[in-house]
C-alpha cells in the first residue's frame, strides 16, 4: 500500500483546498492508500495568531484563498473567529481520531468546521461535538483532551516535522517524493503511481 503524509494546519485554507485533489488522485489511482496527516501548527502557543479583520488576511483572502479555492473548486470563506484558534487541541484530537482508525474523517470534519462552518475549532467543546458527529466516542474523546493523553505523539510528529525539514504547508510526501504546495490530481497521480512502482 503507497503512504501518503500530508503535512497541514487546521487554520491554513490552502490545506482544506489541496485535500480535494489529492482525494480525487487516489480515487483515479484505484488501489488502496495510506493517508496520514501531520501536524504543523503554523502559529504555535504563545505565538500570537491572526485576526481575520486585521489587513493581512483582509487582503491575503481575496488575492490568494478564493482564487485558488475556485479553480480547484472548493468552497471556503474566511472564518470570522478572532483571533484565530491555537491547532495542538484539535491535533491531539486527531491522533486520538487516528488511533480509533478515523483520522481522515475528523480531519476533514474539522477543516469543514472552521473554514465553512464558521466554528472555533480552539474550543475542546466543539471539538467534541465533531468527534461525535464522526462517530467518535465523545466521552473518550474528551477525556483525552483534558488528560493529555495525546499530547507526546503530537509533540513526537511535530518534531518529525522539524527533522524533515518541512517550512510550510500543505506539503506532501508520496513514497520517496516531497511535493510543496497545493497540487492538481493528475500531479499526486502520477506521484502515486511512481511510488508503487518503486515500493
Amino acid at each position: 500500500m503507497v503512504k501518503v503524509q500530508v503535512w497541514s494546519d487546521f487554520v491554513c485554507p490552502f490545506c482544506m483546498i489541496a485535500e480535494q485533489p489529492l482525494l480525487e488522485a487516489v480515487e483515479a489511482f484505484g488501489q488502496p492508500v495510506d493517508i496520514e496527516w501531520m501536524p504543523f501548527e503554523l502559529r504555535p502557543y504563545p505565538t500570537p495568531t491572526l485576526r481575520p479583520e486585521d489587513s493581512y488576511l483582509q487582503t491575503v483572502w481575496p488575492q490568494s484563498v478564493y482564487p485558488v479555492a475556485e479553480r480547484f473548486g472548493v468552497q471556503l470563506r474566511l472564518p470570522s473567529v478572532s483571533p484565530q484558534p491555537y491547532t495542538a487541541m484539535a491535533w491531539q484530537g486527531y491522533q486520538f481520531a487516528r488511533a480509533e482508525g478515523k483520522g481522515h474523517v475528523y480531519n476533514d470534519a474539522v477543516l469543514r468546521a472552521f473554514f465553512q462552518e464558521d466554528r472555533d475549532i480552539g474550543r475542546v467543546d466543539v471539538l467534541v461535538d465533531i468527534a461525535r458527529e464522526v462517530g467518535l466516542d465523545p466521552v473518550g474523546f474528551e477525556a483525552a483532551l483534558r488528560d493529555g493523553r495525546f499530547r507526546e505523539i503530537h509533540e513526537q510528529a511535530l518534531a518529525m516535522a522539524r527533522a524533515q525539514g518541512v517550512s510550510g504547508v500543505p506539503a506532501f510526501r508520496i513514497g520517496p517524493h516531497w511535493l510543496p504546495g497545493v497540487q492538481p490530481a493528475r500531479t499526486l497521480e502520477l506521484a502515486l503511481r511512481n511510488a508503487a512502482q518503486t515500493s
